[in-house]
């Protein structure tokens, strides 16, 4: 499984605190697509995106479709991208 880490700076202009639900659907139909995190944090005026892929491939094909609800994400809830970075997941462990 590999994941993509997007960082995003928040502010008194930034509209929610979460994406909108079509956002994450159109994330949610791109192929190889896996599961979804988004952390927000108010203090520290940043907010993260998780989203995890089937494969390495998977990911590399999705970077285009991934920038552009990114792009359009931010506008929209004026935030500013600060970086977007690719792992490796190496362990995976949720307590159900």
């Amino acid at each position: 499984m590999f994941a993509r880490v997007s960082t995003y700076k928040s502010g008194p202009e930034t509209t929610t605190d979460t994406p909108a639900d079509d956002v994450v659907k159109k994330v949610q139909e791109i192929p190889g697509f896996k599961g979804i995190y988004f952390l927000n944090s108010k203090e520290a005026g940043k907010a993260l995106s998780i989203t995890l892929w089937e494969t390495e491939e998977a990911m590399s094909a999705s970077r285009e479709a991934a920038n552009k609800i990114r792009t359009e994400l931010s506008a929209a809830e004026k935030r500013d991208i600060l970086d977007v970075e690719e792992y490796e997941v190496t362990i995976s462990n949720l307590k159900g």
